[in-house]
């Protein structure tokens, strides 16, 4: 069939998993097959056996989705965020296979390539928008660093021999203070990420809120927070302990210096995500986890 030039997907995979080439080799062949374009990044095109029509771009900058329709990605979960930068930076809405454990972010899993080439090539997938989430560090009142994150903004202690003692502020009120381990900043998609295993709850992702998750805090009163999308959180570190660290997505990390003042708000751009399904998020939830529902008979009709 003739490649038809006016659609291409570009192709992200985590090449350093076996899983991941022959997860590749399937996905392209069968969307050149169908006349699709295949765009992929030089780096890991020397890692996959693609054909000549593969496209390759050298550059791995937002402008590389140019023209694209699909971004497909092949991975865990440090892959999907990988992918995450990339869409959100496009705007190409970003669709994963997950080759890796838990992958929320996943769509599909890897026994399903067929249906997913099928599902492209009909644009038989429908678009959502995952909120994110802005992050401004502040250094004696002049802002030091920015970042953004899909899942969470972690600020967390940089060594294991001291605690962070840090003040959280919720729409410029502080709520409390203590020493901690961290406190987790989360999207609803975050919720089963990170503040999930510190013990947040789990917030189904139409849910627009923001979460406050602390890690191992001494205190009586450090249970997790939930706020309005519009709120602003801040976490103030205190000046005379050891400098911490701030994580965006476990991807991008600063160092927090003594007196950092990290605020989280909504982000002003989304994730688009592609979905090929139209299962609750409760059956997700319920899959992924592998949880026992055995002797569930539903409601009565």
């Amino acid at each position: 069939m003739m490649q038809n030039s006016a659609r291409t997907v570009f192709l992200l995979a985590h090449t350093g998993r076996p899983a991941a080439i022959r997860s590749a080799e399937l996905v392209v062949k069968g969307l050149l097959r169908s006349g699709i374009g295949v765009r992929v990044l030089s780096a890991e095109a020397q890692d996959l056996p693609l054909p000549d029509e593969v496209e390759l771009v050298k550059e791995a900058t937002p402008q590389c989705l140019d023209g694209c329709e699909l971004l497909i990605v092949l991975g865990g979960d440090g892959t999907l965020l990988r992918g995450a930068e990339f869409a959100r930076a496009s705007g190409v809405p970003m669709l994963g296979v997950n080759l890796g454990r838990v992958g929320f972010l996943a769509e599909a899993e890897r026994d399903d390539l067929d249906k997913v080439v099928d599902r492209v090539v009909t644009k038989a997938y429908e678009v959502e928008e995952r909120m994110t989430v802005d992050v401004v560090v502040h250094q004696n009142g002049d802002i030091v660093h920015t970042d953004w994150a899909l899942n969470e903004a972690a600020v967390q202690k940089a060594g294991a021999e001291k605690l962070l003692e840090v003040v959280l502020e919720i729409d410029g009120r502080p709520v409390t203070g203590f020493g901690c381990d961290g406190i987790v900043l989360s999207t609803p998609t975050g919720s089963t990420a990170y503040a999930f295993s510190a013990g947040g709850p789990v917030v189904w992702p139409e849910v627009e809120a923001l979460l406050m998750v602390p890690i191992s805090a001494h205190a009586l009163f450090a249970k997790p927070l939930v706020t309005s999308p519009d709120s602003v959180l801040a976490v103030e570190v205190l000046p005379h302990i050891p400098p911490g660290v701030l994580w965006c997505d476990g991807r991008r990390t600063v160092e927090l210096p003594p007196g950092a003042r990290v605020e989280v708000r909504r982000g002003a751009v989304p994730v688009r995500l592609a979905r090929l399904h139209h299962a609750s998020f409760t059956d997700r939830l319920v899959a992924k986890f592998a949880l026992p529902v055995a002797g569930w008979r539903g409601a009565p009709h």
